[in-house]
């Protein structure tokens, strides 16, 4: 319909513009006009006896006589004439006392003499029932039943990407469109991510946001965009591959508010209606519904998965306890530490106690393991959180602490009282002694002070070799010379042993250094009179390995040796004493540990040799180990680095005076005798006096007499006194208990 705007040009238009709204006024049928904004500006009487409303409350208003499930059916005729060509619908309205009514609606443009469109015009006729309204009725009931289908079929599906497929063949299916897909908002892009009826290569393809269709509609604020091209021409490049397209209808979804994407029906072949409108808008609100499902259970399963990572990729067991204190999760460090798998223990009470909630339990489990457990309650859930860790190290080490603050007391204690008594004695009782009673206490006193000193050089030496702080050199020495010169020092100190030698006359250098091999031979070979307190053979033999692989140094740098890989040699120290049992064979060599902790008084010790020894034999790029020998007692390795005949100073030093390798050599040897300069002391578990043996001198080993190395006493042999005025059985010079 067109109007004519008045002008002082034209005199007679004020008639003319008369005459049309007299016209409109009388006419029979309701005449209602929308403006561009979809609010009333034309309501004549015919409409205010029809529906109820006068033009007063109507008027600058959107039309209050749309019912609210056919909203999206009247945006989609305006749509539709707005993009060209009139509209006949049959539908319902309301009337202001609520009845609904049936009615033909006749809809076409507003538009002025200049052809400027100014909105919409609206021509009602109450309609019967009619065939035409019972099929139009019917088809309505079918497309809503299939709507209804397809929004079940949509909410079934929770993943993501099988949604978006059936948003696309669903819009082809109920627009009657010859192609259809969905358009992902990603930023200021859009994303082609379903599609149905056009090639597959299409899938993926982006387009810029502002200058799309998509953009456009979202600039409008309006729900549903329809736009046709004679030409097949269009700005969103992505359809172009629908032959013949003449028409794209979208409107957009929307999640959690906001845009998500946009539903495209493109026709190629058929008109488009505004029933193809409303349902294109309809099934674009069920999908925002149906997406919005699908984001979440997305987004809960993303989440559940991270926590799950999260849980089984903690160090500490984590489980999950229902209300009933049963496991409902159960995390692979559980596993772990427990030794027990998910599939035993899900639907179990847990294999160990669980706290008061907040509370922490120390608890140690049947596979020996020490477990602190935590025990949280979820907020707003009847479950039960319990993380544990495993802390069996930590409470290894607080035990050795306070069993070592006991033996080391016990150690300081006994030379003390020696100490003690004699100095009282000669205080005392000094006038009353005979010479040879007095130079006895004082020689005594002397060697228990010495006793005293090598405990606490000790426990000096540990700590720095808990602390890295071991310094050697490593150069070649005379290997075969520091076994037989220990062999020849320790052979007098008890009767019960018969200490045998089995060192090839050939046997080549080492690389290393010579006082700290030659402490960590005598605390090998004291060990191995002190556990074999029944006596026995001990043997001592080296050898050279056939290869050049040998093993590799627990904490050795083989960078920092310098020291072309010659090869391999071992020296061993056999015993038939009490042996080590196969759970102790790596802990003996850890600091304040013995075995069994009921030998300590037996033995004596503080549990810092065998420690010290493996440090010293790492340091030179060596090794210590433990084993058990088949027909009782123990076999200690040690591993040196054979010294490389391109190395400075390789040539083999000139031995010294000492039994010849090979030959057993037994306590009674008329050769053996033990002599430590300036030192005396007791190590009495069945050991007695001999002569002293000669002084080592050689340049190739550490002097007896004065030590090289802050390490070169450790474990030196101190011979009983003659006399013992005072009961110190107990009183064992300085020497460690590593064997249980």
């Amino acid at each position: 319909m067109r109007l004519r705007r008045a002008t002082r040009t034209k005199p007679g238009q004020a008639r003319i513009d008369a005459t049309a709204r007299a016209v409109i006024d009388c006419a029979a049928d309701p005449i209602i006009a929308l403006g561009k904004d979809k609010t009333v500006c034309v309501w004549n009487p015919a409409a205010e006896r029809m529906f109820g409303w006068a033009a007063a409350e109507v008027l600058g208003l959107e039309p209050p006589i749309v019912p609210r499930e056919l909203r999206a059916e009247h945006n989609a005729v305006l749509e539709r004439v707005a993009n060209g060509g009139n509209v006949s619908l049959a539908t319902r309205r309301i009337c202001k006392a609520g009845e609904v009514i049936d009615v033909r609606i006749d809809t076409s443009d507003l538009v002025d003499a200049t052809g400027e469109r100014l909105g919409w015009l609206s021509v009602c006729h109450r309609s019967g029932e009619d065939a035409t309204v019972r099929h139009y009725m019917a088809e309505r009931a079918r497309l809503v039943r299939r709507l209804g289908d397809v929004v079940a079929d949509m909410n079934a599906e929770l993943d993501l990407e099988p949604v978006l497929d059936r948003i696309a063949a669903s819009l082809r299916e109920l627009t009657r469109a010859d192609a259809g897909g969905f358009v992902l908002v990603e930023g200021d892009g859009l994303r082609l991510v379903s599609m149905d009826g056009l090639p597959a290569e299409l899938r993926g393809r982006t387009a810029d946001l502002q200058t799309s269709l998509v953009g456009e509609l979202m600039r409008s604020g309006n729900s549903v965009l329809m736009r046709t091209g004679e030409s097949g021409e269009f700005d969103d490049l992505i359809w172009s591959a629908l032959p013949g397209l003449h028409t794209i209808t979208l409107s957009l979804s929307h999640v959690a508010g906001r845009p998500y994407g946009a539903l495209y029906a493109l026709y190629s072949r058929r008109k488009v209606g505004h029933v193809e409108l409303e349902l294109l808008e309809l099934l674009a609100g069920h999908a925002s519904v149906a997406l919005s499902n699908a984001t979440a259970f997305s987004e809960v399963v993303s989440q559940r998965a991270h926590e799950r990572a999260v849980i089984d990729g903690s160090a500490d067991g984590i489980a999950v306890l229902d209300g009933n204190g049963l496991v409902r999760q159960w995390n692979r460090a559980a596993h772990v530490l427990t030794g027990v798998s998910a599939a035993q223990v899900t639907g179990k009470p847990l294999p160990f106690p669980v706290p008061d909630p907040g509370a922490t339990l120390t608890c140690q489990l049947p596979n020996n393991r020490w477990m602190d457990v935590l025990c949280t309650v979820l907020d707003g859930r009847d479950e039960q959180v319990i993380d544990f860790r495993d802390v069996t190290a930590a409470k290894e080490l607080e035990d050795a602490k306070d069993l070592f603050l006991a033996t080391t007391s016990h150690e300081l204690r006994t030379p003390i009282t020696v100490v003690q008594g004699f100095a009282s004695t000669l205080a005392n009782r000094w006038d009353k002694l005979l010479d040879e009673d007095r130079r006895g206490a004082v020689k005594t006193i002397a060697e228990r002070a010495e006793s005293l000193g090598r405990l606490v050089d000790q426990l000096l030496l540990g700590s720095r070799a808990g602390a890295n702080r071991l310094t050697v050199s490593h150069e070649p020495f005379d290997l075969a010379s520091v076994l037989l010169d220990a062999a020849a020092v320790f052979r007098p100190l008890s009767d019960k042993h018969a200490l045998i030698t089995d060192i090839p006359d050939d046997l080549p250098p080492a690389h290393g250094d010579v006082a700290a091999t030659d402490s960590i031979v005598s605390q090998l070979l004291e060990n191995a009179l002190k556990y074999s307190p029944d006596g026995g053979a001990i043997r001592i033999s080296a050898r050279v390995e056939p290869t050049t692989d040998g093993p590799v140094p627990g904490d050795c740098e083989p960078a920092d040796l310098a020291v072309p890989d010659a090869g391999w040699i071992t020296v061993t120290v056999q015993d038939e004493g009490i042996g080590i049992a196969a759970a102790d064979l790596e802990r003996v060599f850890d600091r304040f540990v013995q075995g069994d902790a009921g030998d300590r008084r037996r033995f004596g010790g503080i549990g810092l040799g065998l420690y010290i020894v493996r440090q010293l034999a790492r340091a030179q790029g060596g090794e210590v180990t433990a084993a058990r020998r088949a027909s009782g007692g123990t076999t200690m390795t040690l591993t040196l680095r054979r010294a490389s005949s391109r190395s400075p100073g390789a040539a083999k030093p000139a031995p010294i005076d000492s039994p010849k390798a090979g030959a057993d050599q037994t306590l009674g040897d008329a050769n053996g005798h033990a002599d430590h300069a300036g030192s005396g002391g007791a190590h009495e578990s069945g050991m007695s006096s001999q002569p002293s043996p000669p002084d080592r001198s050689s340049t190739s080993k550490p002097s007896r007499g004065r030590p090289l190395l802050p390490w070169s006493s450790l474990a030196r042999p101190i011979l009983p006194s003659p006399r013992k005025p005072i009961d110190d059985q107990d009183a064992y010079g300085g020497g460690t208990s590593e064997h249980p």
